[in-house]
């Protein structure tokens, strides 16, 4: 059993329930789906929410490894995303490469905007979006404590302080394909609505948008089968 957080914000509620599908429509292995929820946290996560944290799980994401008792593996993804891949391929690359204590997709750009989904500022930092697909060797990642996720700084987690660069591992950049700053890639594995998906009106045409609604009707409309 491979078990997913999905970072879940309220304004993006539709969000998590359409990537929770379509994970679970490609995989052909068990997964078990959480959200990982700010008001399911009382008491584990103390800090306030900072003026560039712009969802309710911009830093909770690193709670994942305490939340799974910082045993086996597990994987964090941000809400904003449409899975078109099977999983299986994720325990495949946790098989190859296990020493590691996370695997990432490492990008190396610099956002096109100073402004994303609803008006949020963009804030830019080296190691952008590496944290938005996340997977977790939970017990090598026991310096993110609980106390230590509550009083690091947004930058220092976010560019991966708490591991040495040796024991972070790569994933294909497929896997997180930053719709609207990467070109079109029909073969893009996960697709990340970073600036904003088509559950927002502003984006209601962004690439991909006619793919994420197909998803959105599979899942009102559920047939046996695959």
């Amino acid at each position: 059993m491979l078990n997913v957080y999905i970072g879940y914000d309220p304004i993006e509620t539709v969000a998590y329930h359409v990537l929770a599908h379509s994970i679970l429509r490609h995989s052909s292995i068990p997964v078990s789906i959480a959200p990982l929820m700010r008001t399911q946290l009382k008491g584990i996560y103390t800090r306030a929410r900072g003026p560039t944290e712009s969802t309710e799980f911009s830093l909770t994401r690193f709670l994942v490894p305490a939340l799974s008792g910082f045993r086996g593996w597990s994987v964090f993804m941000d809400c904003d995303m449409l899975c078109r891949m099977d999983f299986a391929a994720i325990a495949r690359e946790i098989g190859r490469q296990s020493d590691k204590a996370v695997l990432v997709c490492k990008h190396d750009y610099t956002p096109s905007s100073k402004r994303k989904f609803l008006n949020k500022i963009q804030t830019v930092y080296p190691r952008k979006n590496w944290s938005s697909v996340m997977v977790f060797n939970n017990a090598r990642c026991k310096a993110l404590s609980t106390a230590y996720v509550n009083r690091a700084s947004g930058l220092d987690l976010h560019r991966f302080k708490w591991v040495r660069d040796g024991l972070i591992g790569e994933l294909p950049i497929e896997w997180n394909w930053l719709v609207g700053e990467y070109k079109h890639n029909p073969r893009a594995k996960i697709v990340h609505y970073t600036l904003g998906g088509p559950w927002f009106k502003r984006y209601r045409h962004c690439a991909y948008a006619k793919e994420w609604r197909n998803e959105l009707n599979l899942a009102q409309h559920a047939k046996a089968g695959r």
